[in-house]
């Protein structure tokens, strides 16, 4: 009885074997190789070797850390991503050259920043475009007025310079109905007013009643009586001519 106990008691306890940990393998792809790699191919001017570095170990690294920053960061939702991807890879061969250690960084984080901050710009063009085209098409018809006016100078004025004649013969057949003599005075007044535009400045419409007050020789009450009957002959002019009736 002793003995069993004393068995049970000298007996050692099986050992529990912990599996240990791997270390991280996330950045198996990009190792020191490549970092090496990376490494001789900014030292050397020769293409031969420049060429079986990249095809051999830079090229492959980039395709995977292309890869591994475009998903995480959701870029797989911008257009075209592959053809952006390919872009990607070809601007960091451009700059592959420029590279240097002595700055303090792995050539990993170097290029990872590169590649993310890349992403990011294409991020900002689209969306730029897409405001673009939101302001363009809530604008579309502004801009149309304003590309014809800007665009077509010619068609502006030749349209201002009939409309104007249009209204001198106008104001000319005003002279033959029953005029008083104040709405003679007036109406002279305006005469010399459309004649003279270029060399007068009217800044408002008080200038024009003290212009027409000058002129006429009459007061303000009489100025504002006789130019309001010429008012109602000049709307019925041009609502003709809005219409195209003229």
């Amino acid at each position: 009885m002793i003995s069993t106990r004393r068995t049970l008691l000298e007996t050692k306890k099986p050992m529990i074997r912990r599996r240990r940990r791997k270390r991280g393998t996330g950045r198996k792809y990009f190792t020191q190789v490549h970092e090496d790699a990376i490494l001789e191919y900014v030292a050397t001017n020769d293409i031969a070797v420049r060429t079986r570095l990249y095809i051999n170990y830079i090229g492959p690294a980039f395709d995977e850390m292309v890869d591994k920053i475009v998903y995480p960061y959701k870029f797989n939702n911008l257009p075209n991503i592959d053809s952006l991807k390919d872009e990607c890879k070809i601007w960091l061969v451009t700059i592959l050259d420029k590279y240097d250690k002595s700055k303090g960084s792995k050539a990993f984080s170097y290029f990872s920043v590169i590649t993310k901050n890349w992403f990011i710009q294409q991020t900002k063009k689209k969306a730029k475009r897409n405001r673009q085209e939101v302001e363009l098409g809530e604008l579309s018809k502004d801009l149309e007025l304003k590309h014809i006016s800007t665009t077509n100078p010619y068609h502006k004025k030749r349209e201002n310079n009939e409309f104007f004649g249009l209204l001198n013969n106008e104001i000319d057949s005003w002279e033959h109905e029953n005029m008083k003599e104040s709405e003679k005075k007036v109406l002279d007044a305006i005469r010399i007013l459309f004649d003279s535009v270029d060399d007068i400045e009217i800044f408002n419409k008080k200038a024009i009643y003290l212009y027409l007050r000058e002129i006429t020789g009459l007061n303000t009450k009489q100025v504002v009586s006789n130019l309001n009957k010429m008012r109602v002959k000049y709307r019925t002019f041009r609502f003709k001519w809005d219409k195209g009736d003229i």
